[in-house]
This record gives C-alpha cells, structure tokens and sequence, in this order.
C-alpha cells in the first residue's frame, strides 16, 4: 500500500514540475498584421564609367557653389568630377568638340542654338541670380539707379573705366547686348577706356577695383569677392539683368563616346529637390542672402525666354 501511495506521490509531482516548466517557457513571438518588414537601404552601384567632365561657367566656381555641390555627388553617385570653369561660350565649344559630358551654363541664346543644332539631349531650367553693375563708390559717371542702358550710354560719353571679360561668356553676351541697346559699340571701337581682360569674373572684378573701373558682373561672383573689392552695386533690379542658367547633356549621336550616363546623373542630381533646396540655401549664413535662386520646378516661359 506504501509503495502504491508513493507512486502516485511521485507521478504528481513531476505533472506539477514539468506544468511549471511549461508556464515559464517563453511565448512563442506572434506576427503583428500592421508590422512591415523593413529592407536595408541599398547603395547606388558603382558607375561603370566613374570620371565626369563638367564644363561650367566661371561663376559657378568662383562664387563657391561648385564646391559644395560636386563633392555631394560625387559621394552619392561615385563619379569622379574634373570641373572645368570657364565662360559659357567656350563651355559650350568644349561640348561641341566632345571635350565636356554634362554642361552647367548661363547663356540662353547661345545654349538654344547649341540645342537646335543637335549637341545637346536634355536641357533643364537649374537656378538664376542676377547681373549687377558695379563700380567705385565715387561713382565718376553718376550712373547710380539709372536704367542700365542708361547708366551705358552715361559711362560711355564720360568715357568712365569700363572693364570687361572679352571672353564669349553668358556675362560679357549680356554686356555687349546691352551696349548694342545703347547703340554704341566701344568694343569695336577699341576704346582707351574699355579694358578687355578675357579673363573670368573673379579675375575681372580684381581689376576692375584696381583700376576703379565700371564692370557687369554676376551678384553672386560679386557678393563671393566684395571683402576685397572697393566697388559698390550702382545698378540693380532690371528685368532685363536676369542671370538664368540651364544643365545640359550632351547628345551621343555628335560624340558617342562621351559620359553620358554621368552627364544624366549630374542632371538628374542638379534638379532633385534635396539639390534645389542647398542652392536656395547657399550664401545666407556668409552673406545674409542667397547666391542663387532655385528655379528646376520653373519653364523657361516663366522668364520671357
């Protein structure tokens, strides 16, 4: 009868064990019907072509745009960038002789020309500033808030140090259009007081502060350089000085071998929002304003072109 009762005894006691196990085994995980699995972001592959010609005007450098945007592409797309900076003619011939992959320009009428001939594939309103005419705080010529066909026949009667780029830049096509509005043309004249430089706009505006000189300049080159210039904005805030420019991709039926993918990715970056919204930001904190104005959510019909 002992053994009996001891049996059971035992039998019930190792049911309450292994009951006890069993309760403090963890729950099994149980699948919510709201979670989303999650993916890892992947990386960009690798460019098969990974060096990028970008052929740019003078400002864009000089004004220090490019040395913030071309490092971020360069980290998000993985090209390696040479920027050429020069005017945006001889921007636009270095694309024509298939020296350039992707263009950042700013002279319209020579930018649809090379369009309609062909060069190019994708052309994109980019950003846009302004042209200014700056020039000694004494103001020689009193041209200070006229109209700037004004102020360039009134520089050209007093015969006023005028500098000028001299180079086929989008910056020295709109000085030259307006003096032909002024219906002079000191250029051709070979004038004394015209100095033609042939040199970008940070070089020109240094000698133009030397000389004490008038000179048309871009705001952002200007505003870029003024701690070392002795020379004062005197005309400002003409429709007719907008400063628009455009990127550019080159066509491969001219030039099959050139980058195009890496010209269509710099497009692609130059437009994307996130890119727009650094342009809108670039110079506020160093000169209490932006250098440019973001414009890749515009058409060029918004500005007369």
């Amino acid at each position: 009868m002992h053994r009996i009762l001891n049996s059971v005894f035992l039998l019930g006691l190792l049911l309450a064990l292994a009951l006890v196990a069993g309760a403090c085994a963890p729950a099994a995980p149980v699948a919510s019907a709201t979670e989303v699995p999650t993916e890892e972001p992947t990386s960009r592959p690798a460019p098969q072509t990974p060096n990028l010609i970008l052929a740019t005007t003078t400002s864009t450098q000089d004004s220090g745009l490019l040395d913030v945007l071309v490092p971020l592409f360069e980290k998000e797309y993985g090209y390696v960038v040479k920027t050429v900076a020069v005017g945006s003619g001889a921007a636009i011939a270095m694309a024509q002789e298939g020296n350039a992959d992707v263009l950042l320009v700013h002279s319209p009428a020579a930018e649809k020309k090379f369009m309609e001939e062909g060069w190019g594939k994708e052309r994109a309103l980019l950003m846009h500033n302004d042209f200014i005419i700056v020039g000694p705080e004494a103001d020689p010529s009193a041209i200070k808030g006229l109209p700037v066909v004004d102020a360039f026949k009134k520089i050209y009667a007093d015969a006023s140090p005028f500098v000028a780029r001299a180079d086929e830049s989008g910056t020295s096509t709109k000085e030259l259009g307006i003096w032909k509005k002024a219906e002079v043309d000191p250029a051709t004249e070979k004038a004394a007081w015209y100095n033609m430089t042939g040199q970008g706009m940070g070089a020109s505006l240094t000698i133009a502060s030397e000389k004490g000189a008038y000179i048309l300049t871009d705001r952002a080159t200007y505003l870029a350089n003024k701690a070392n210039l002795a020379l004062a904005v005197l005309v400002q805030g003409d429709q007719s000085l907008l400063n628009i420019y455009h990127v550019i991709t080159i066509n491969t039926e001219k030039w099959p071998n050139i980058n195009y993918q890496g010209g269509l990715d710099f497009h692609h970056f130059m437009i994307d929002p996130k890119t727009q919204a650094i342009i809108a930001q670039f110079g506020v904190d160093t000169y209490g304003e932006p250098l440019f104005f973001p414009d890749a959510d515009k058409a060029d019909a918004d500005f007369g072109l």
